[in-house]
């Protein structure tokens, strides 16, 4: 094996350096100075080296970030000094209270410098160093034993993997013991629950709850995936570097790369306390993460020994919390609301309640797992809160205030909007109108027919749609193919030339693929795989119309749930109009049946993570050499194929005993 040069060293060595100080500047700073493709393309480069060199291997390189292997369970962390819970001050009253305790014990009528800090609401942890280089992490458990979770806060980054010493500052200690708060970003939060709410999974209560569970996944690729921060608040032992004040400290933890909290603040005595939490109450709202209260700590560190601790609690530090932002009402009614995609969502109407200074009237159930987990009904008084102080949620049902009056709520039949028929989608929590006409899911239906994948009609976008259907132009996909040019060319930002070149698109679309036309229809449970699968076996439209459950079933890989979706999709009265309809102005043509067999007859495959190859690519291999590719992983998976960052679902493969490919191992079984 070839042996790197010492310019090769040198090289990694510079970009693992300047990678680091990156990193700091984007993540701990918000100050980058070079381009994310820059970035990238050195990240790229010393991933390369590293690879080609196996001896340069080092645990604190940038490229360690994407996480581990998947650990068994979590070892348990013993902390060398104990993370201690703080005492609460519930008003101005306690925390003078707390201030007149420290400065009598102090035997000292002066005023007393603090430190003030926002009181973060995440999951408390414990980072070590020893000579600038992470070592362990774990979490704060019962502040005596934690649980290791190094490899999943290595893939934090904003957490430096190595220290670096600044001039003139700080010297490095033998031996660094902090504490932070791992956190899930409020914006980030968002959007992990609508994309859970979209799949139908739980959503999680809160940020806190995010952060916890992203940190405490078994597969660090997994956490790799989730946007954590992480911000630094307190030591634990420190060997080599002693400092004289708790703001010292905070000091040498920005020169050393780890990230404090800009809105820390010096305040002497508690009237400033009382004013900096009073600032920190107006802007929660606004920051970008939670914070639930504020921190005082005594800043002399020969203060904080005098002072000591009682219980498990120091006396030099208290939590100043803000009111709470929850509140408690009445639940009027519950009502579903269809979503653009035709998903029926139920939403509790409320009696009105203020909760955090807004008047809260509606609150979103998300979907009828989460009715029926929370056992929310008609009548009941519930507990409310505002999710990021912005989205109202229930909390949870106080079954101990019902009257025996309260009436379960189940989902219509028949859509609110629309009247077309509600089906439960396969599989899922998700109740979904099937009206291809549904006013409430039109511009959808529309965006989705003009689709890529779909009938890929050139320059008809979301904004084009929405003019349509707002100009009264288009009612249902059938009205596109009788748009003319001059209808169109009235439209803001359409001139005679794009209206020509739009309805040129749109008829040259006339004869498109029977499978192609499927799935622009956006029927449940009908994607790419399955419209071919169904153009196959039918071989025109009014023929799978015709179609019952039982030959629907009988279809490869459609289940008697899938069947019955698409069967009451095409039962609709309301659709049968729009497809007859559409069948005067389109023509779809049957598609060639592929051949069946090949060296994976007989096998399924689930496809997880990022490929090199784009994903259909890899499908119509796969299918071509006679597998079959499904969603979901179940005993009867014969592979589970993984790309980079493939999620959870390697745990569950393993678990049941699936065999994990990655794309060679995949590529090597077809050519078998």
């Amino acid at each position: 094996m070839t042996k790197p040069s010492a310019a090769t060293i040198k090289q990694v060595e510079r970009l693992r350096r300047e990678l680091a100080e990156h990193n700091v500047r984007y993540y701990v700073h918000d100050a980058p100075t070079i381009s994310d493709a820059e970035y990238d393309t050195q990240l790229r480069r010393l991933a390369e080296l590293e690879a080609r060199y196996p001896e340069l291997y080092s645990a604190s390189s940038p490229t360690q970030r994407v996480g581990a292997a998947p650990a068994e369970k979590f070892a348990a962390v013993r902390h060398s000094v104990p993370m201690l819970s703080l005492d609460n001050a519930m008003s101005a009253e306690e925390l003078m209270e707390f201030d007149a305790r420290v400065r009598r014990l102090l035997r000292n009528d002066a005023p007393v410098e603090y430190v003030a800090e926002p009181k973060l609401d995440g999951l408390a942890v414990e980072v070590v160093y020893e000579d600038g280089a992470l070592v362990n992490a774990s979490t704060r458990g019962d502040g005596v034993t934690g649980e290791d979770v190094t490899a999943n806060v290595k893939t934090i980054r904003s957490l430096p993997l190595r220290l670096h010493g600044a001039r003139g500052g700080a010297p490095l200690p033998t031996r660094l013991e902090v504490r932070g708060e791992v956190i899930f970003p409020r914006r980030a939060f968002d959007a992990l629950n609508a994309a859970r709410v979209a799949a139908g999974e739980p959503t999680f209560a809160n940020p806190r709850n995010a952060a916890a569970g992203s940190l405490r996944q078994i597969d660090p690729r997994a956490t790799a995936s989730r946007p954590l921060d992480l911000f630094i608040h307190s030591a634990g032992l420190t060997e080599g570097a002693p400092f004289a004040s708790h703001w010292e400290f905070l000091a040498a933890l920005r020169s050393w790369g780890l990230k404090t909290n800009p809105l820390n603040q010096r305040c002497t005595g508690a009237e400033a306390l009382i004013a900096y939490h009073a600032d920190m109450a107006a802007k929660r709202a606004a920051l970008p993460y939670e914070v639930d209260g504020v921190v005082a700590k005594v800043n002399a560190t020969d203060l904080q020994r005098r002072l000591g601790e009682v219980s498990r609690s120091p006396r030099w530090a208290i939590a100043f919390k803000f009111k709470a932002q929850q509140g408690e009402t009445q639940v009027r009614n519950i009502v579903p609301s269809v979503g653009r995609t035709g998903i029926l969502t139920p939403v509790a109407e409320l009696e009105p309640v203020a909760v955090g200074g807004v008047t809260i009237s509606n609150a979103s159930l998300h979907n009828m797992d989460e009715v029926e987990r929370k056992d929310v009904r008609i009548g009941d008084t519930v507990l409310i809160e505002r999710a990021g102080d912005v989205i109202p949620y229930v909390v949870r049902v106080l079954t101990e205030k019902r009257r025996g009056m309260e009436r379960k709520f189940s989902m219509p039949a028949h859509c609110p909007v629309c009247g077309s028929a509600v089906v439960r989608e396969e599989g899922a929590a998700a109740y979904r109108c099937v009206g291809l006409q549904c006013p409430a899911q039109r511009r959808e239906v529309l965006r989705h027919f003009a689709s890529k994948h779909a009938l890929n009609i050139d320059g008809l976008g979301e904004k084009l749609v929405a003019q349509l259907i707002d100009g009264g132009l288009v009612h249902d996909v059938s009205d596109l193919y009788r748009l003319t040019a001059e209808q169109l060319a009235g439209l803001e930002r359409m001139g005679e030339k794009s209206a020509t070149n739009l309805v040129n698109a749109i008829q040259a679309t006339r004869t498109p693929p029977l499978d192609r036309l499927l799935n622009g229809l956006g029927i449940p449970q009908v994607g790419e795989r399955t419209a071919l699968l169904l153009a196959e076996r039918f071989g025109g439209l009014k023929e799978l119309m015709a179609a019952d459950e039982d030959a629907l079933s009988g279809v490869r890989d459609i289940g008697p749930e899938t069947a019955r979706e698409i069967h009451a999709f095409f039962a609709e009265p309301k659709n049968r109009r729009i497809l007859q309809r559409l069948l005067e102005v389109v023509a779809p043509q049957p598609v060639a049946v592929r051949r069946r067999g090949g060296p994976l007859a007989g096998k399924s495959f689930v496809i997880t993570g990022t490929l090199s190859s784009p994903r259909d690519e890899v499908i119509d291999r796969i299918e071509s050499a006679g597998g079959k590719v499904t969603g979901g992983i179940s005993r009867k998976t014969s592979y589970l194929v993984v790309g980079e960052d493939p999620g959870t679902k390697v745990d569950k493969a393993r678990s049941l005993g699936v065999e994990v490919l990655d794309e060679q191992a995949l590529a090597e079984l077809i050519g078998a």
